[in-house]
């Protein structure tokens, strides 16, 4: 279970050591509830080097499954590997960790997988690619976000959608998505759980005032009001000084445009499913917002090799080039 990347190798021994008296969701549930860092939840850091969990029972593990903390691989093809703490990316000023990333792409030929897999592979960041052309699903394990792979795959000349994000041993609820659909700002936040204590988010806006923009994850995902019913920000460690929803400032170019990733520390994916992500005309979020979009849930690893959306017949080459392809 290669996913528990943050944890200090100080915490190593102690896990270990509970693993083999407790069952592994309290094992696991022990990590979460440790004492939080001195560091800002703002902050980005290096990942660590993980400790292993191969010592666990099978009896074990299928408790964790049960409880709902983790999520088996069922996929037989779902591409297994180490993670590399030392390879990463920066943007914006973070670290980014490695994933892996599903596209659908439009192959219908050996060479058609060998273009896609010899042009991915030049992208820095990027550790494996692999392509299923039957299901004409390609998976690449790196750290370059979404926006630089989509752009290698638009060169190809063939169309691709994003649809799955996450580890190949991940959580059951390890990626979301909130969309702005206008009429003034267009954009999409993606967000992915690296590891229990470190979520990767990436975003993509247009229709901006130029300029310093704060941003954060707000409380509810009521949005007839617009940003103004959302609520406050996201806080549920109640640190009054630095709430874990904040997400810091958007610097929006001329065009109106701007491009943002990086990590956040203490963030689960799953706590934030329903809510909301709001934007603010002013840098320290003192107005009552220009626009919001609710968290929903995103597809992970595996998950969503649909192309035909059932509620109104759209095929995944239709859907709309910069939103998860989502399936009901």
């Amino acid at each position: 279970m290669a996913f528990l990347r943050s944890v200090v190798a100080a915490r190593t021994t102690a896990v270990a050591a509970a693993a083999v008296a407790i069952p592994a969701a309290f094992a696991i549930s022990s990590v979460v509830s440790s004492p939080s860092s001195s560091q800002s939840s703002t902050s980005f850091t290096r990942l660590s080097e993980n400790p292993s969990f191969g010592s666990l029972s099978q009896s074990a593990v299928r408790g964790a499954e049960k409880s709902g903390l983790l999520k088996a691989v069922a996929n037989p093809s779902s591409v297994s590997v180490e993670m590399d703490p030392e390879q990463s990316t920066q943007q914006n000023g973070a670290v980014l960790p490695e994933l892996m990333t599903e596209f659908m792409v439009d192959m219908k030929c050996e060479g058609c997988v060998n273009s896609v897999k010899n042009k991915l592979e030049t992208v820095d960041g990027v550790k494996k690619v692999d392509v299923d052309l039957t299901n004409q699903v390609v998976r690449v394990l790196g750290n370059p976000p979404v926006k630089i792979l989509t752009k290698a795959l638009d060169q190809t000349g063939r169309t691709a959608r994003l649809i799955g994000q996450g580890l190949p041993d991940e959580f059951l609820v390890s990626a979301a998505v909130a969309e702005f659909k206008g009429p003034s700002i267009y954009g999409v936040v993606r967000l992915a759980q690296v590891n229990m204590e470190l979520a990767r988010i990436e975003a993509n806006f247009s229709g901006f005032p130029p300029g310093r923009h704060g941003w954060s994850i707000n409380q509810f995902g009521d949005l007839t009001k617009g940003a103004t019913s959302t609520g406050k920000i996201f806080n549920p460690l109640k640190d009054d000084k630095e709430p874990l929803g904040n997400l810091g400032i958007l610097e929006v170019d001329e065009k109106g445009e701007v491009f943002y990733s990086g990590v956040k520390e203490k963030l689960r994916v799953a706590d934030i499913i329903g809510r909301s992500i709001a934007v603010y005309g002013s840098e320290d979020k003192s107005d009552e917002g220009i626009a919001a979009a609710v968290i929903a849930r995103s597809a992970g690893v595996g998950e969503n090799y649909k192309k035909l959306c059932a509620c109104d017949g759209t095929t995944i080459w239709e859907a709309a080039t910069n939103a998860d392809f989502v399936t009901n």
